[in-house]
């Protein structure tokens, strides 16, 4: 597929230099390398800078609640297995009002890739702590600094054994394409947590900071240790070493194919549904 037949006529809405256009290219560029059809895709965003990703983007859209991306994602996917699944929100969407929902979409494992733009701050709001802000980080909401640890998604979602999880930077688009290509192609509930400059209200942690520090990783992914290892290695080493790529993968039946199993077919194509027959059939 060519790219361009993926693009909108919308403007992008983003402070010039924001890792939001790098995350948006390498979605539309694995996209076009799949040469997936707009219309067997959707895209689901939360509320945050990022949340106007499906309007950037000639495909299905659904710009939902703050943090509230991941059910309707799960519910899409249920409801048509047969369509490609995204979804993306920021930090403070996924791991603020949206924490509890990443923590059960892992074990419902349902088929669908969940892009998380990790700029550790509050950006649409104009510059207030996330839950990925490093202690000790300057902020509206802490000028003196935040002083409390972050949240650390990755190594939370290898420890639930999530099916896959994985690691980007928006400044290496071709690698992120990749790595979203890698993620959609991937049965299973599939996470990216994407490191992104945000070069209006994090003067910290900046294009130049994280070229100096992030390396693609080559370790086995499939071994749990490893995987533990490198999923931890920004905070071991006080984020001097930070490995993207693919920290840990699974495979194991998902959410949806199991729906499929026990109605006998996808749902929306079934011509007739009567509640009785659903619910004797999941009882």
């Amino acid at each position: 597929m060519n790219i361009a037949l993926i693009n909108t006529n919308e403007k992008p809405q983003w402070c010039p230099g924001c890792g939001d256009f790098g995350i948006l290219m390498s979605i539309k560029t694995a996209l076009a390398n799949l040469d997936k059809d707009p219309s067997e895709v959707v895209i689901v965003s939360g509320i945050g800078c990022g949340g106007k990703t499906p309007h950037y983007i000639r495909t299905y859209g659904y710009e939902g609640l703050h943090g509230r991306l991941l059910p309707l994602a799960l519910g899409i996917k249920i409801a048509n297995p047969d369509l490609t699944v995204i979804a993306i929100g920021g930090d403070g969407d996924g791991l603020s009002e949206g924490g509890n929902h990443l923590l059960h979409i892992t074990r419902y494992n349902v088929d669908i890739t969940y892009i998380l733009q990790d700029n550790q701050v509050y950006g649409l709001t104009t510059g207030q702590s996330s839950p990925t802000s490093r202690k000790g980080f300057k902020s509206k909401t802490y000028p003196d600094g935040t002083p409390i640890e972050p949240v650390r998604p990755i190594p939370m979602l290898v420890s639930q054994k999530a099916s896959m999880v994985s690691a980007g930077y928006a400044g290496n688009i071709k690698h992120l394409s990749q790595l979203i290509q890698q993620s959609i192609e991937h049965k299973g509930f599939s996470y990216i947590n994407v490191y992104q400059p945000c070069v209006t209200w994090n003067t910290v942690n900046g294009y130049e900071w994280y070229q100096k520090r992030v390396y693609i990783t080559d370790h086995n992914p499939e071994d749990f240790e490893q995987a533990w290892k490198k999923a931890n290695e920004p905070y071991d080493t006080e984020w001097e070493r930070i490995p993207i790529g693919i920290i840990y993968k699974n495979n194991s039946n998902t959410l949806d194919q199991e729906v499929i199993r026990r109605l006998g077919g996808n749902p929306v194509k079934i011509d007739k549904i009567y509640l009785e027959d659903v619910l004797e059939k999941l009882r």
